[in-house]
């Protein structure tokens, strides 16, 4: 009875203080700098969460452009090389391309001395190596998305356990004043955590989208080359 009474007297002032809340915005407007100030210490660590997505976010799609770049050219400087036997130059030209696909094909152009199955075989490995470097940063930003939402329910935990101790000590004197730090921390940690949550899991799809597709064009060109490969060898 006593746990009931205690939990009926926090829904009230919860509620009393949603719509002192809500008043005080109504008149004054919304600020959501002294809002995130009041969510407490949780909102530190979730701003630095914020900024670490953001920078992984911009500096994977800078990345992940650039490799997606394509020179039209390029496979047929390759082809006209390997058919004139001069795997000096078409290695040179690969290396002033300096792109994942450039990288992975010179590497099978080194290898042209051996069968067609060792080739691929090398190039293939190439490849995983360029993949794997594309996706440099996306494990943080998945664990960012994941964990996030947790730290802001963290915060609204923390946030009501200090409400009921600040509720447990002022007795008879019970205030919307008095509670609503608690009530504040409570409300907006959750909201920035699943704010940031959400937009890093957005970011973290779009990135993988754009993986597969450079993951994609570089199946393509690399069948391409095979196919060159296995002309030269028949001759």
């Amino acid at each position: 009875m006593v746990l009931m009474t205690i939990l009926a007297q926090a829904a009230t002032v919860a509620q009393d203080s949603i719509m002192a809340l809500t008043e005080v915005t109504a008149e004054e407007g919304m600020n959501v700098f002294e809002l995130a100030v009041k969510g407490g210490w949780i909102m530190i660590v979730l701003a630095l969460l914020s900024i670490v997505g953001i920078y992984i976010f911009f500096e994977r799609l800078s990345t992940l452009r650039k490799a997606m770049k394509r020179n039209p050219l390029f496979m047929d400087r390759i082809h006209d090389n390997i058919k004139d036997d001069d795997m000096k130059s078409a290695a040179n030209y690969c290396r002033s391309e300096n792109t994942p696909l450039s990288r992975i094909i010179e590497k099978g152009v080194k290898s042209f001395g051996f069968s067609a199955s060792s080739i691929r075989e090398s190039v293939d490995n190439s490849a995983n190596l360029e993949i794997a470097n594309l996706e440099k940063g996306l494990p943080i930003l998945s664990t960012i998305a994941a964990v996030a939402p947790m730290i802001g329910f963290l915060g609204t935990v923390t946030g009501m356990v200090r409400a009921f101790w600040e509720m447990a000590n002022a007795g008879n004197n019970i205030d919307v004043s008095l509670l609503s730090g608690g009530i504040y921390e409570a409300m907006i940690t959750t909201v920035g955590g699943l704010i940031v949550g959400i937009i890093a899991i957005f970011a973290y799809n779009y990135l993988v989208a754009l993986v597969d597709k450079v993951q994609n064009d570089l199946e393509a060109e690399i069948i391409s080359f095979m196919e060159i490969v296995r002309e030269k060898k028949e001759l």
